[in-house]
Formats: structure tokens, sequence, C-alpha cells
């Protein structure tokens, strides 16, 4: 199950998609990338990039790229957004480099879409195909098929499903519910010289209160930042994208203090997520289809995990290929397998540490109280499973799988 002359189709043009790209061009396939937005680009504002995520660049062949677009942070940082309190601080210096082996970083989501578009572009044969809703995903023995609104049909030897959290391939194959969590995410990017000198720190840095908290962080060499607030809506929430008011931020945190409030004033437009994810799954591969990125493990913001999760399986599926000598349903298989817990695991902790963030009454004071004192050592060991992710230890999991998985 394999052929160098057939192409692989990838649903998706988001980061997954592209990532994906590139790791299977890397190993001499021909791919065919079918966007539905009628440009290639990216959507969003800044996300955090932790040691995995600069492994998959490595991995991936655009380490320079990606490393020449960010910004590298002093240290992270959590303070309770009702009184100031320092609840927790990270050191991401010279320590922590030596620890995991690469830095931690902010980026704008564009700038990473930027270097892996770039990178496929560079290193392989890829047609991008824009303005392309799926409509029809089929498969035979020896080949896949895709169908768009125009009726226009595409066929290749495999196909890669990275078409994000309301993934058409994935609804075909799993159709499973989105677990709307009632969370709505408010992003937007802000001047440098509209944004308060005192809150003007090169980190990671959260504000956490009662059912909400707020994200900021430098980008573009610290010519903007980014401005991230969460909160638990009064209203039934739909999953989705739309722009939003600052009037709706503001009525959601008055309790907050002075300053972490003025994040929420800053911003001249909004873009709105309500948020989702889904229960974790054992198989993502059907036949000659696989899922990649958020349609294969759709996941809630509280671990700044997504776009480095979707990096890690592209770079782990090419390793699969590469060791299957590109046998494409061994590598899917091995794939799967080796992905298949960590990945569970960042989903099932995202959602607990949301829990944390938002903590109020009694469970605020054990939050507050539970890193009291804690030396970064610690907090390095407690990440090492996370950021210790490589190309050479990405298939490892595979070995010790049992499930029932085809």
């Amino acid at each position: 199950m394999s052929n160098l002359d057939q192409p692989i189709l990838i649903v998706g043009g988001g980061i997954g998609g592209f990532a994906a790209a590139l790791a299977l061009v890397k190993q001499g396939f021909k791919v065919q990338v079918f966007e539905q937005a009628p440009e290639i680009g990216e959507i969003g504002a800044g996300i955090q990039l932790a040691p995995n995520a600069f492994n998959a660049f490595d991995a991936l062949g655009i380490g320079e790229r990606a490393r020449a677009r960010a910004v590298y942070t002093d240290y992270m940082v959590m303070h309770d957004a009702l009184d100031e309190y320092c609840v927790g601080r990270i050191d991401t210096d010279e320590d922590f480099i030596k620890r995991f082996g690469n830095p931690y970083a902010v980026i704008h989501r564009a700038d990473i879409h930027t270097s892996l578009v770039e990178g496929a572009q560079e290193y392989g044969d890829i047609e991008i195909i824009t303005n392309c809703h799926v409509q029809s995903v089929e498969q035979d023995e020896h080949e896949v098929r895709i169908t768009d609104q125009h009726g226009r049909t595409y066929t290749g030897q495999a196909l890669i499903g990275a078409d994000g959290v309301k993934s058409i391939v994935r609804e075909k194959y799993v159709a499973d519910p989105a677990l709307v969590t009632g969370h709505v995410v408010y992003r937007a990017v802000v001047p440098k010289e509209e944004f308060p000198e005192d809150l003007q720190w090169n980190a990671a840095s959260i504000w956490v209160g009662p059912n909400c908290h707020l994200v900021h962080y430098p980008l573009r060499g610290g010519k903007e930042y980014n401005v991230v607030v969460t909160f638990h809506s009064r209203e039934k929430e739909q999953w989705g994208v739309k722009d939003g008011s600052k009037e709706e931020v503001l009525s959601y945190f008055q309790g907050i203090c002075p300053k972490a409030r003025q994040l929420i004033e800053l911003p001249k437009s909004w873009r709105r997520w309500a948020t989702a994810d889904r229960e974790p799954i054992e198989q993502w591969t059907y036949g000659r289809i696989t899922l990649l990125g958020d349609a294969a493990h759709p996941t809630t913001q509280y671990m700044a995990q997504g776009a480095c999760m979707a990096m890690e399986d592209a770079v782990t599926l090419g390793e699969a290929l590469r060791i299957s000598q590109n046998n494409v349903a061994q590598a899917f298989d091995l794939y799967q397998r080796a992905r298949v817990a960590r990945t569970a695991r960042i989903v099932l902790s995202s959602r607990e540490m949301g829990k944390l963030y938002h903590a109020k009454g009694v469970e605020r004071m054990v939050r507050n109280d539970l890193w009291r004192g804690r030396p970064n050592e610690r907090f390095y060991d407690a990440m090492e499973w996370l950021y210790s992710w490589n190309i050479h230890n990405c298939l490892d999991a595979a070995k010790n799988y049992t499930g029932d998985a085809a």
C-alpha cells in the first residue's frame, strides 16, 4: 500500500494540514492539500511554543524559519486576578533550555503557518486547492476519493483528515458529539504603544479568576501583544467563531483587580470562540484514511498545546512512514498507536487545568497554595512527560500499545 506516483490527499490547510504535507513530501510523496477558505492563511492570534514544538519544527526542517519569527520568554507566570497574588512562576532561562533542549516562546499563528507552507513548497511536490468544501469521502481497497461542492472529484492513494474541530472526515467515520464547554474565548492583538507599560513583561502571563482568566504575552519582536480572555458564558453556546463585543467581555469581569482589568479595555475588535472538545477515541485510522490534529483530538486551550500536538502528529506520521518504508497501511497503524494515549492525556489534562484556572471559594484558596515555594526544578519534573517529546522517542508508545484499534 504505497505508491509515490499517486498523491496523498490532505483535507484541511491549517497548521496540522501543512505540517502533515511537509512530513509527507519529505518522504517523497506527492501531496494535494484541500482548504475550504478562498485563500491559504491562518486566523487567530498568538500561541505558545513549548520545547516539544521546537523539536517538531526541527524534525520538519523548518526550525530556522520558525525560530526567526518567535519571541522567547524569560518566564511563565500565573497571578490571581482578584488580588494579584503570584500563584506560580516558572523561569524559562538557560536552566530550562538545558533541561529540555529548547526554549519556551510565543508566536503569531500566522507565522507558524507561513513557515510550514514555505517549507512544504520548498521540499517537495505539493498542490494546494482552495475554496474546496469537501462534501463526501469514499474509499475502496485501491484508492480514496473526495468530492467538493462543485461536484469535482479528486483521487489519491490515502487521505489525512486534518480539517479541524468540525472535521467532515471524522464525522463520516466517528460521528461523535462535540462537547460544548460553555467557555467563551475572546482573542485580540494590540500594538505595543497601546499596551500598558506595567504589563509589558517578556513572559507568558495568565491571570486566573472565578470562572474566568486572562492571558497576555508579546508577539512579533515585542511590537504587538496577544490578549486572550476566557469566561463561562451565561448563554447556551454553540461551537463556533464570530465577532465579539467589548460590552460582553466587560460584563463578565466585574470583580477582577485593576491591573488585570485594563487588558479588556484595550482591543478595538475581538474575535469570539465558543469552545468545545470531544471524548478521546482509540481509533483514528479507517483503511486508507487517518485523522490528524484537532480532527483526531480536539481539545480546549488550557494546556496551550493544540498546535504543538498537531505538529507532533505530523512528525510521528512521517517517522512511521520512514521506518515502514513508506508502507502507508503499516505507517497509519503505527502512527495511531503512538499518538492516541498522549493526545488523550492532553485533552483530559486540559479539562482539569481549566477547573484549576477558574477555581473559586475554597478551591481558589487551595489552588493558590498548591505551588507555594515550589522551585523551578520541581516544575520542570512535572513537565518532563510533555516537553521532552522528540523525533527519536515519538514512536515509543506504539511499542507498548495494547488497545483494540485497527
